[in-house]
């Protein structure tokens, strides 16, 4: 945490931050004719408190205790996204699918000139300046059960849903988790693309393998057991429960416009 900023002040600044990091960079690669691009997607862990920057289809997903998974990026492909197409055909940029011979046309949606099938990254200045690197950007504050981050690239999204990548690697350690998410993926549609992902696992101080959630059916004389327990303590269960799965969204601004990204108020910027 830079010096001279309170906690709250530095978590207030870094989805601007990440927006000016994201363009810089996309600079850099002008700067040195790089032609080729990427997607991008940056996690910032702060105690409780997850930021996440993304351009591109990379996704990163959020699985919180109880089962409960939500998306903590927005896909940027044209054949998905209508709010994109319609941004870039506004900006006089042509949206279609690849033409062949006979005029038939094939494959997902492409912005032309360039014909990439994205409508924000990082380089590709050859696709003109329609294609913008300025991120997505999502903050959110987990309950203190915690919760694990799965940030991975097209290729494993491809081939699994977001609740599947999930619950594919519950009660497994970070490491182990990544590896049973892409073989998950290899195992659905095979190697067709880049397939590589990131677990992170964000637990209380006292835990060191996050526990399987949802946890497993009881046998009948464990519920019983279970029950008489929870008869006995009451305000303590209750309090388990209701923390359990919580997170509170804090920041969320997906627009293209680099001007209002980089100027914008608490009140404006909290949703």
């Amino acid at each position: 945490m830079p010096q001279g900023l309170s906690r709250e002040e530095w978590l207030h600044s870094l989805p601007r931050a990440l927006v000016a990091g994201f363009v810089k960079t996309d600079k850099e690669f002008q700067t040195k004719g790089q032609t080729s691009g990427t997607t991008a997607t940056f996690a910032i862990i702060d105690g409780w408190t997850i930021t996440v920057a993304s351009v591109g289809d990379s996704r990163c997903i959020l699985d919180a205790q109880g089962g409960a998974v939500s998306l903590l990026t927005v896909d940027h492909r044209l054949e998905e996204n209508v709010e994109e197409r319609e941004r870039v055909t506004a900006s006089g940029g042509e949206v279609g699918r690849l033409s062949v011979v006979g005029g038939a046309e094939i494959g997902p949606l492409r912005c032309w000139p360039g014909g990439l099938c994205l409508s924000r990254s990082i380089g590709d200045i050859d696709v003109g300046e329609f294609i913008v690197p300025v991120p997505y950007v999502k903050q959110v504050k987990l309950s203190n059960t915690g919760g694990r981050l799965i940030i991975a690239s097209d290729g494993i999204w491809d081939a699994l849903s977001s609740d599947a990548a999930a619950k594919c690697c519950r009660g497994l350690p970070a490491e182990l988790a990544a590896k049973q998410v892409v073989k998950e993926a290899l195992k659905t549609r095979g190697l067709k693309d880049d397939t590589t992902c990131v677990v992170v696992d964000i637990i209380p101080p006292d835990q060191t393998i996050r526990p399987l959630s949802p946890p497993k059916k009881m046998n009948k004389l464990k519920s019983l057991i279970f029950r008489k327990k929870a008869k006995d303590q009451p305000n303590k269960l209750t309090k388990q429960l209701s923390s359990v799965g919580m997170v509170e969204e804090i920041f969320e601004e997906g627009s293209a416009i680099l001007s209002e990204r980089l100027v914008y108020s608490r009140a404006e910027g909290c949703k």
